[in-house]
């Protein structure tokens, strides 16, 4: 063998050329279309799950029932939503993410168009919670999907556009109906949700592109139990699901709370008014999106940082007497929550290295009991001392918020001294 061949042999045994990435990134090949899939799957879902919030008394008033009763129309989808999320990101790990995502969808428009023709609140409410299950296959399916076909950079971007899907459809799904509703009565107002949820489920499949970096997992109940076991383990995790709950406490306290205190004196507006608040959503559909850019500014806990603060602003200007700050307190409210979600629950699809759905399903999880609690504390404040024990239950959540951050950037110096010893 000749000189040259030996040692260009030699050369290529101990540098081998490494395959390029070819994960999707911003302006790259199906980076669009997969965005643009995904945003629409956040519309369906969140529309889908909170379209009788806002027809809660139209429905109390054709069964006969009172509004703790009419309530369980949206309490089951969200409770079927957090009893399953974990159920349904395993087998996303088994049968794949795109599978499992048009699956869920296909189940969730199918019983959406049931809806309208419930017989009875029991019937509505049994419907709705199958619908809850249903939707469950999509928030940790999807942010795994996006941590293994998106290339690490471009994860939060990626993440907070699905984000902002979520907003757009949170309020399609409670200012639609609401209007819809006021002409045509509460089982045309979720049947045009439902069809718009079924056009949004098309395009979803037409537009995602197939997955090219999912490996199968296992579907063995010792495998989740330990995979969940060893995300719990996880410090990091562990502060970004808590991190999640307590945005949610703030958030879901908040706009329960809200229509009590708008409709309330110096107030006293209209509910078709204060049905269209949730307009201020698309706050939290810019902040959602624009979350990537922050983190490359400050960095992950810069952006908590950024966002938490923000979020207390906006409760201290919601305490005013005045209805322009009111509104402008709930616009920086959204917009932290929003950019806060979009920052942690990109970071745990960052952090876990296996199981990414179960690891995503967790911060669901948390993310829905945030909401529950925040719901039914806020509300309780709220009767027990008005607007400013609201506040204050959110104040004190905020500064959960921070206090985790501290911890995790004690934690970080930690480590870094340790590397550096």
């Amino acid at each position: 063998m000749p000189a040259s061949t030996e040692a260009s042999t030699r050369v290529g045994a101990v540098s081998p050329v490494s395959a390029p990435d070819s994960r999707m990134t911003p302006g790259g090949p199906g980076y669009r279309r997969m965005s643009l899939a995904l945003f629409l799957a956040g519309v369906a879902t969140f529309a889908l799950l909170y379209s009788t919030q806002a027809l809660l008394p139209l429905i109390s008033g054709e069964f006969g029932v009172a509004a703790s009763e009419a309530s369980w129309t949206v309490a089951a989808a969200t409770g079927g939503l957090a009893l399953f999320v974990l159920p349904m990101s395993a087998l996303s790990e088994r049968f794949g993410r795109r599978t499992v995502m048009t699956g869920s969808l296909a189940v969730a428009v199918t019983v959406a168009l049931l809806v309208p023709f419930a017989p009875s609140l029991t019937w509505l409410v049994a419907l709705r919670a199958v619908q809850g299950a249903a939707l469950a296959g999509l928030p940790a399916s999807a942010t795994a999907y996006l941590a293994e076909e998106v290339r690490p950079k471009a994860l939060v971007t990626a993440i907070g556009l699905f984000v902002a899907g979520n907003s757009v459809g949170g309020m399609s799904g409670r200012v639609i109906t609401g209007w819809v509703a006021q002409e045509w009565g509460w089982r045309v107002a979720v049947g045009v949700i439902g069809a718009i949820a079924v056009a949004c489920a098309v395009a979803f499949r037409l537009l995602l592109p197939a997955p090219r970096h999912f490996k199968a997992g296992s579907l063995k109940p010792g495998v989740l139990l330990g995979t969940v076991r060893a995300h719990l383990s996880d410090p990091l995790l562990r502060r970004l699901y808590a991190i999640g709950a307590l945005f949610m406490t703030v958030f879901g306290g908040v706009y329960t709370v809200i229509g009590y205190r708008l409709t309330e004196a110096p107030f006293s507006l209209p509910q078709g008014i204060i049905g269209s608040i949730f307009l201020v959503y698309l706050v939290g559909t810019v902040s959602a999106s624009t979350a990537g850019r922050l983190v490359g500014r400050l960095g992950r806990r810069g952006a908590l940082y950024a966002a938490g603060g923000t979020t207390t602003t906006g409760l201290l200007l919601s305490l005013s007497g005045s209805l322009w700050l009111v509104l402008l307190g709930l616009v920086l409210i959204t917009g932290g929550f929003f950019a806060g979600h979009a920052v942690a629950s990109s970071a745990v699809s960052k952090t876990a290295t296996h199981g990414r759905a179960q690891a995503s399903a967790l911060y669901q999880s948390a993310y829905y009991i945030g909401s529950s609690a925040g719901s039914t504390v806020g509300a309780v404040a709220f009767h027990a001392g008005g607007w400013a024990g609201t506040v204050g239950v959110g104040l004190l959540a905020v500064l959960g918020v921070v206090s985790i951050t501290v911890l995790g950037t004690r934690a970080a110096r930690a480590q870094q001294r340790l590397a550096t010893a």
